[in-house]
């Protein structure tokens, strides 16, 4: 049996892998702050289990995982999803409190969760596991009024370089993927109109988020001698290469 711990399992990106997990075999934890929103999603599929989780609480993120291992014996893969933005104002505008909530969640969150699978992953038997974290097409170009979420998400490929270094000596592979424009609340907006770098609002396309689901599939389906270190998944015509 293959164990998955999912972060921000309750919507969006996290419940399509979820789902896609889950029929693919996988016994798989979903984490996040909304009790109903995980419930709802471990009720559509047989071997989903929620665990109400605040990723940037150390003792929180603590209890998810020694709950997972107390029912299932092990941790072979973590998806480090959880993340927020940040309201979308000039850089002068933006509060210390939501610049701290949002590194947090995306950043801190993604380090508490990533230690202690690490922690797990190294000791049991067998050996290792893989740990693969949601970055963002903004951990390399940002957005107008994005500085916190793009800080966090440049910071978490960071997370991920320095996991998959570290990880080698005990069998652990990390890897990151990075979407563009999947349909969730999140970037809602995009769809019906978003800031430009010219300054312009237009709208742009969006992708099914069952396509970012296929696609950690893939990720979390390699043996532990093959990994994906980075992977972007975006929709097609979004305006990220080039001049948009």
């Amino acid at each position: 049996m293959r164990i998955a711990v999912v972060t921000g399992g309750g919507s969006g990106i996290g419940a399509a892998v979820a789902h896609e997990l889950a029929v693919d075999g996988w016994t798989v934890v979903i984490a996040g702050r909304r009790r109903e929103a995980l419930e709802a999603v471990a009720a559509a599929d047989t071997g989903v289990e929620p665990i109400p989780t605040d990723v940037a609480d150390e003792a929180s993120v603590r209890n998810l995982f020694d709950r997972t291992v107390e029912r299932h014996g092990r941790i072979d893969l973590l998806f480090n999803n959880a993340g927020v933005g940040a309201p979308a104002v000039e850089i002068d505008e933006l509060s210390l409190d939501a610049w701290q909530q949002v590194v947090a969640v995306n950043l801190t969150g993604a380090f508490l969760c990533t230690r202690e699978a690490f922690r797990v992953m190294r000791r049991q038997q067998p050996r290792g596991g893989r740990i693969i974290n949601n970055g963002s097409i903004a951990a390399y170009t940002p957005r107008p009024h994005s500085i916190a979420y793009t800080a966090t998400k440049h910071a978490v490929t960071g997370l991920t370089k320095s996991t998959a270094l570290d990880g080698r000596a005990y069998d652990i592979a990390c890897g990151q993927i990075d979407v563009g424009n999947a349909a969730t609340d999140m970037a809602a907006g995009s769809a019906s109109g978003a800031l430009q770098a010219d300054g312009e609002v237009r709208p742009e396309p969006v992708m099914d988020p069952a396509e970012v689901g296929r696609a950690v599939r893939y990720m979390a389906g390699l043996p532990l001698d093959s990994n994906v270190l980075t992977m972007t998944v975006m929709a097609t015509k979004m305006p990220y290469v080039g001049r948009g």
